[in-house]
């Protein structure tokens, strides 16, 4: 029974433009597996709290050291965790704010990237622990960023995932969104086509 992971970034929850791309594709992959399970990770309705150095000290410590504080903090990372080592499949709905990632999910990127759980140092350099699995990033934008340096979504999103170890991965791009009702509709129209052929 296949596993797919849904993460809505959009603070506007499941209203969000990138949030329903993703739910589109999803509905589709449910049809093709009615057994599935789909996990919806919504860090607008349960946003992750941002970094702190207190709960960085709380990755740090050993277990028999935490404070109970400190076990509750590494609890939420761990299930952050676990939904991404469970899952078959990652779709990820990515807005762009002010030319970056929401900072709800630069929150969830803190907590998931942990040494030693989802990462390893070693002499040759940085090494995933994760296990590769398809990912599809649906990317909602206002303006035209795609390919030009005010795009730093990309290149940040594909570094991370190749940093834990996922580098299946494939953007989906719906930009233009605020440049007018046809360049919208166009973008759209585009994006959809290709969520039909990647369901397929």
């Amino acid at each position: 029974m296949s596993t797919l992971l849904q993460i809505n970034t959009s603070l506007h929850s499941d209203r969000g433009a990138s949030s329903q791309l993703a739910g589109r594709y999803v509905k589709r992959w449910q049809a093709a597996h009615p057994d599935g399970t789909v996990v919806l990770r919504d860090l607008a309705a349960t946003p992750v709290p941002h970094l702190t150095a207190e709960r960085f000290q709380a990755f740090l410590e050993t277990p028999e050291t935490r404070t109970p504080g400190q076990v509750r903090v590494v609890a939420e990372s761990d299930t952050l965790i676990e939904e991404l080592k469970q899952a078959d499949e990652v779709v990820l709905g990515l807005p762009m704010y002010n030319f970056g990632v929401p900072s709800t999910l630069k929150a969830w990127i803190d907590h998931v990237a942990r040494a030693g759980v989802t990462f390893r140092y070693t002499g040759h350099g940085p090494q995933g622990l994760l296990q590769d699995r398809r990912t599809l990033v649906f990317a909602a934008r206002g303006g035209q960023y795609r390919g030009t340096p005010a795009d730093t979504q990309s290149a940040y999103i594909e570094r991370f995932l190749n940093f834990i170890g996922i580098h299946d991965i494939e953007f989906i791009y719906a930009e233009g969104l605020n440049l007018g009702d046809a360049p919208r509709r166009d973008a759209l129209n585009q994006a959809h086509r290709e969520i039909e052929g990647l369901a397929a």
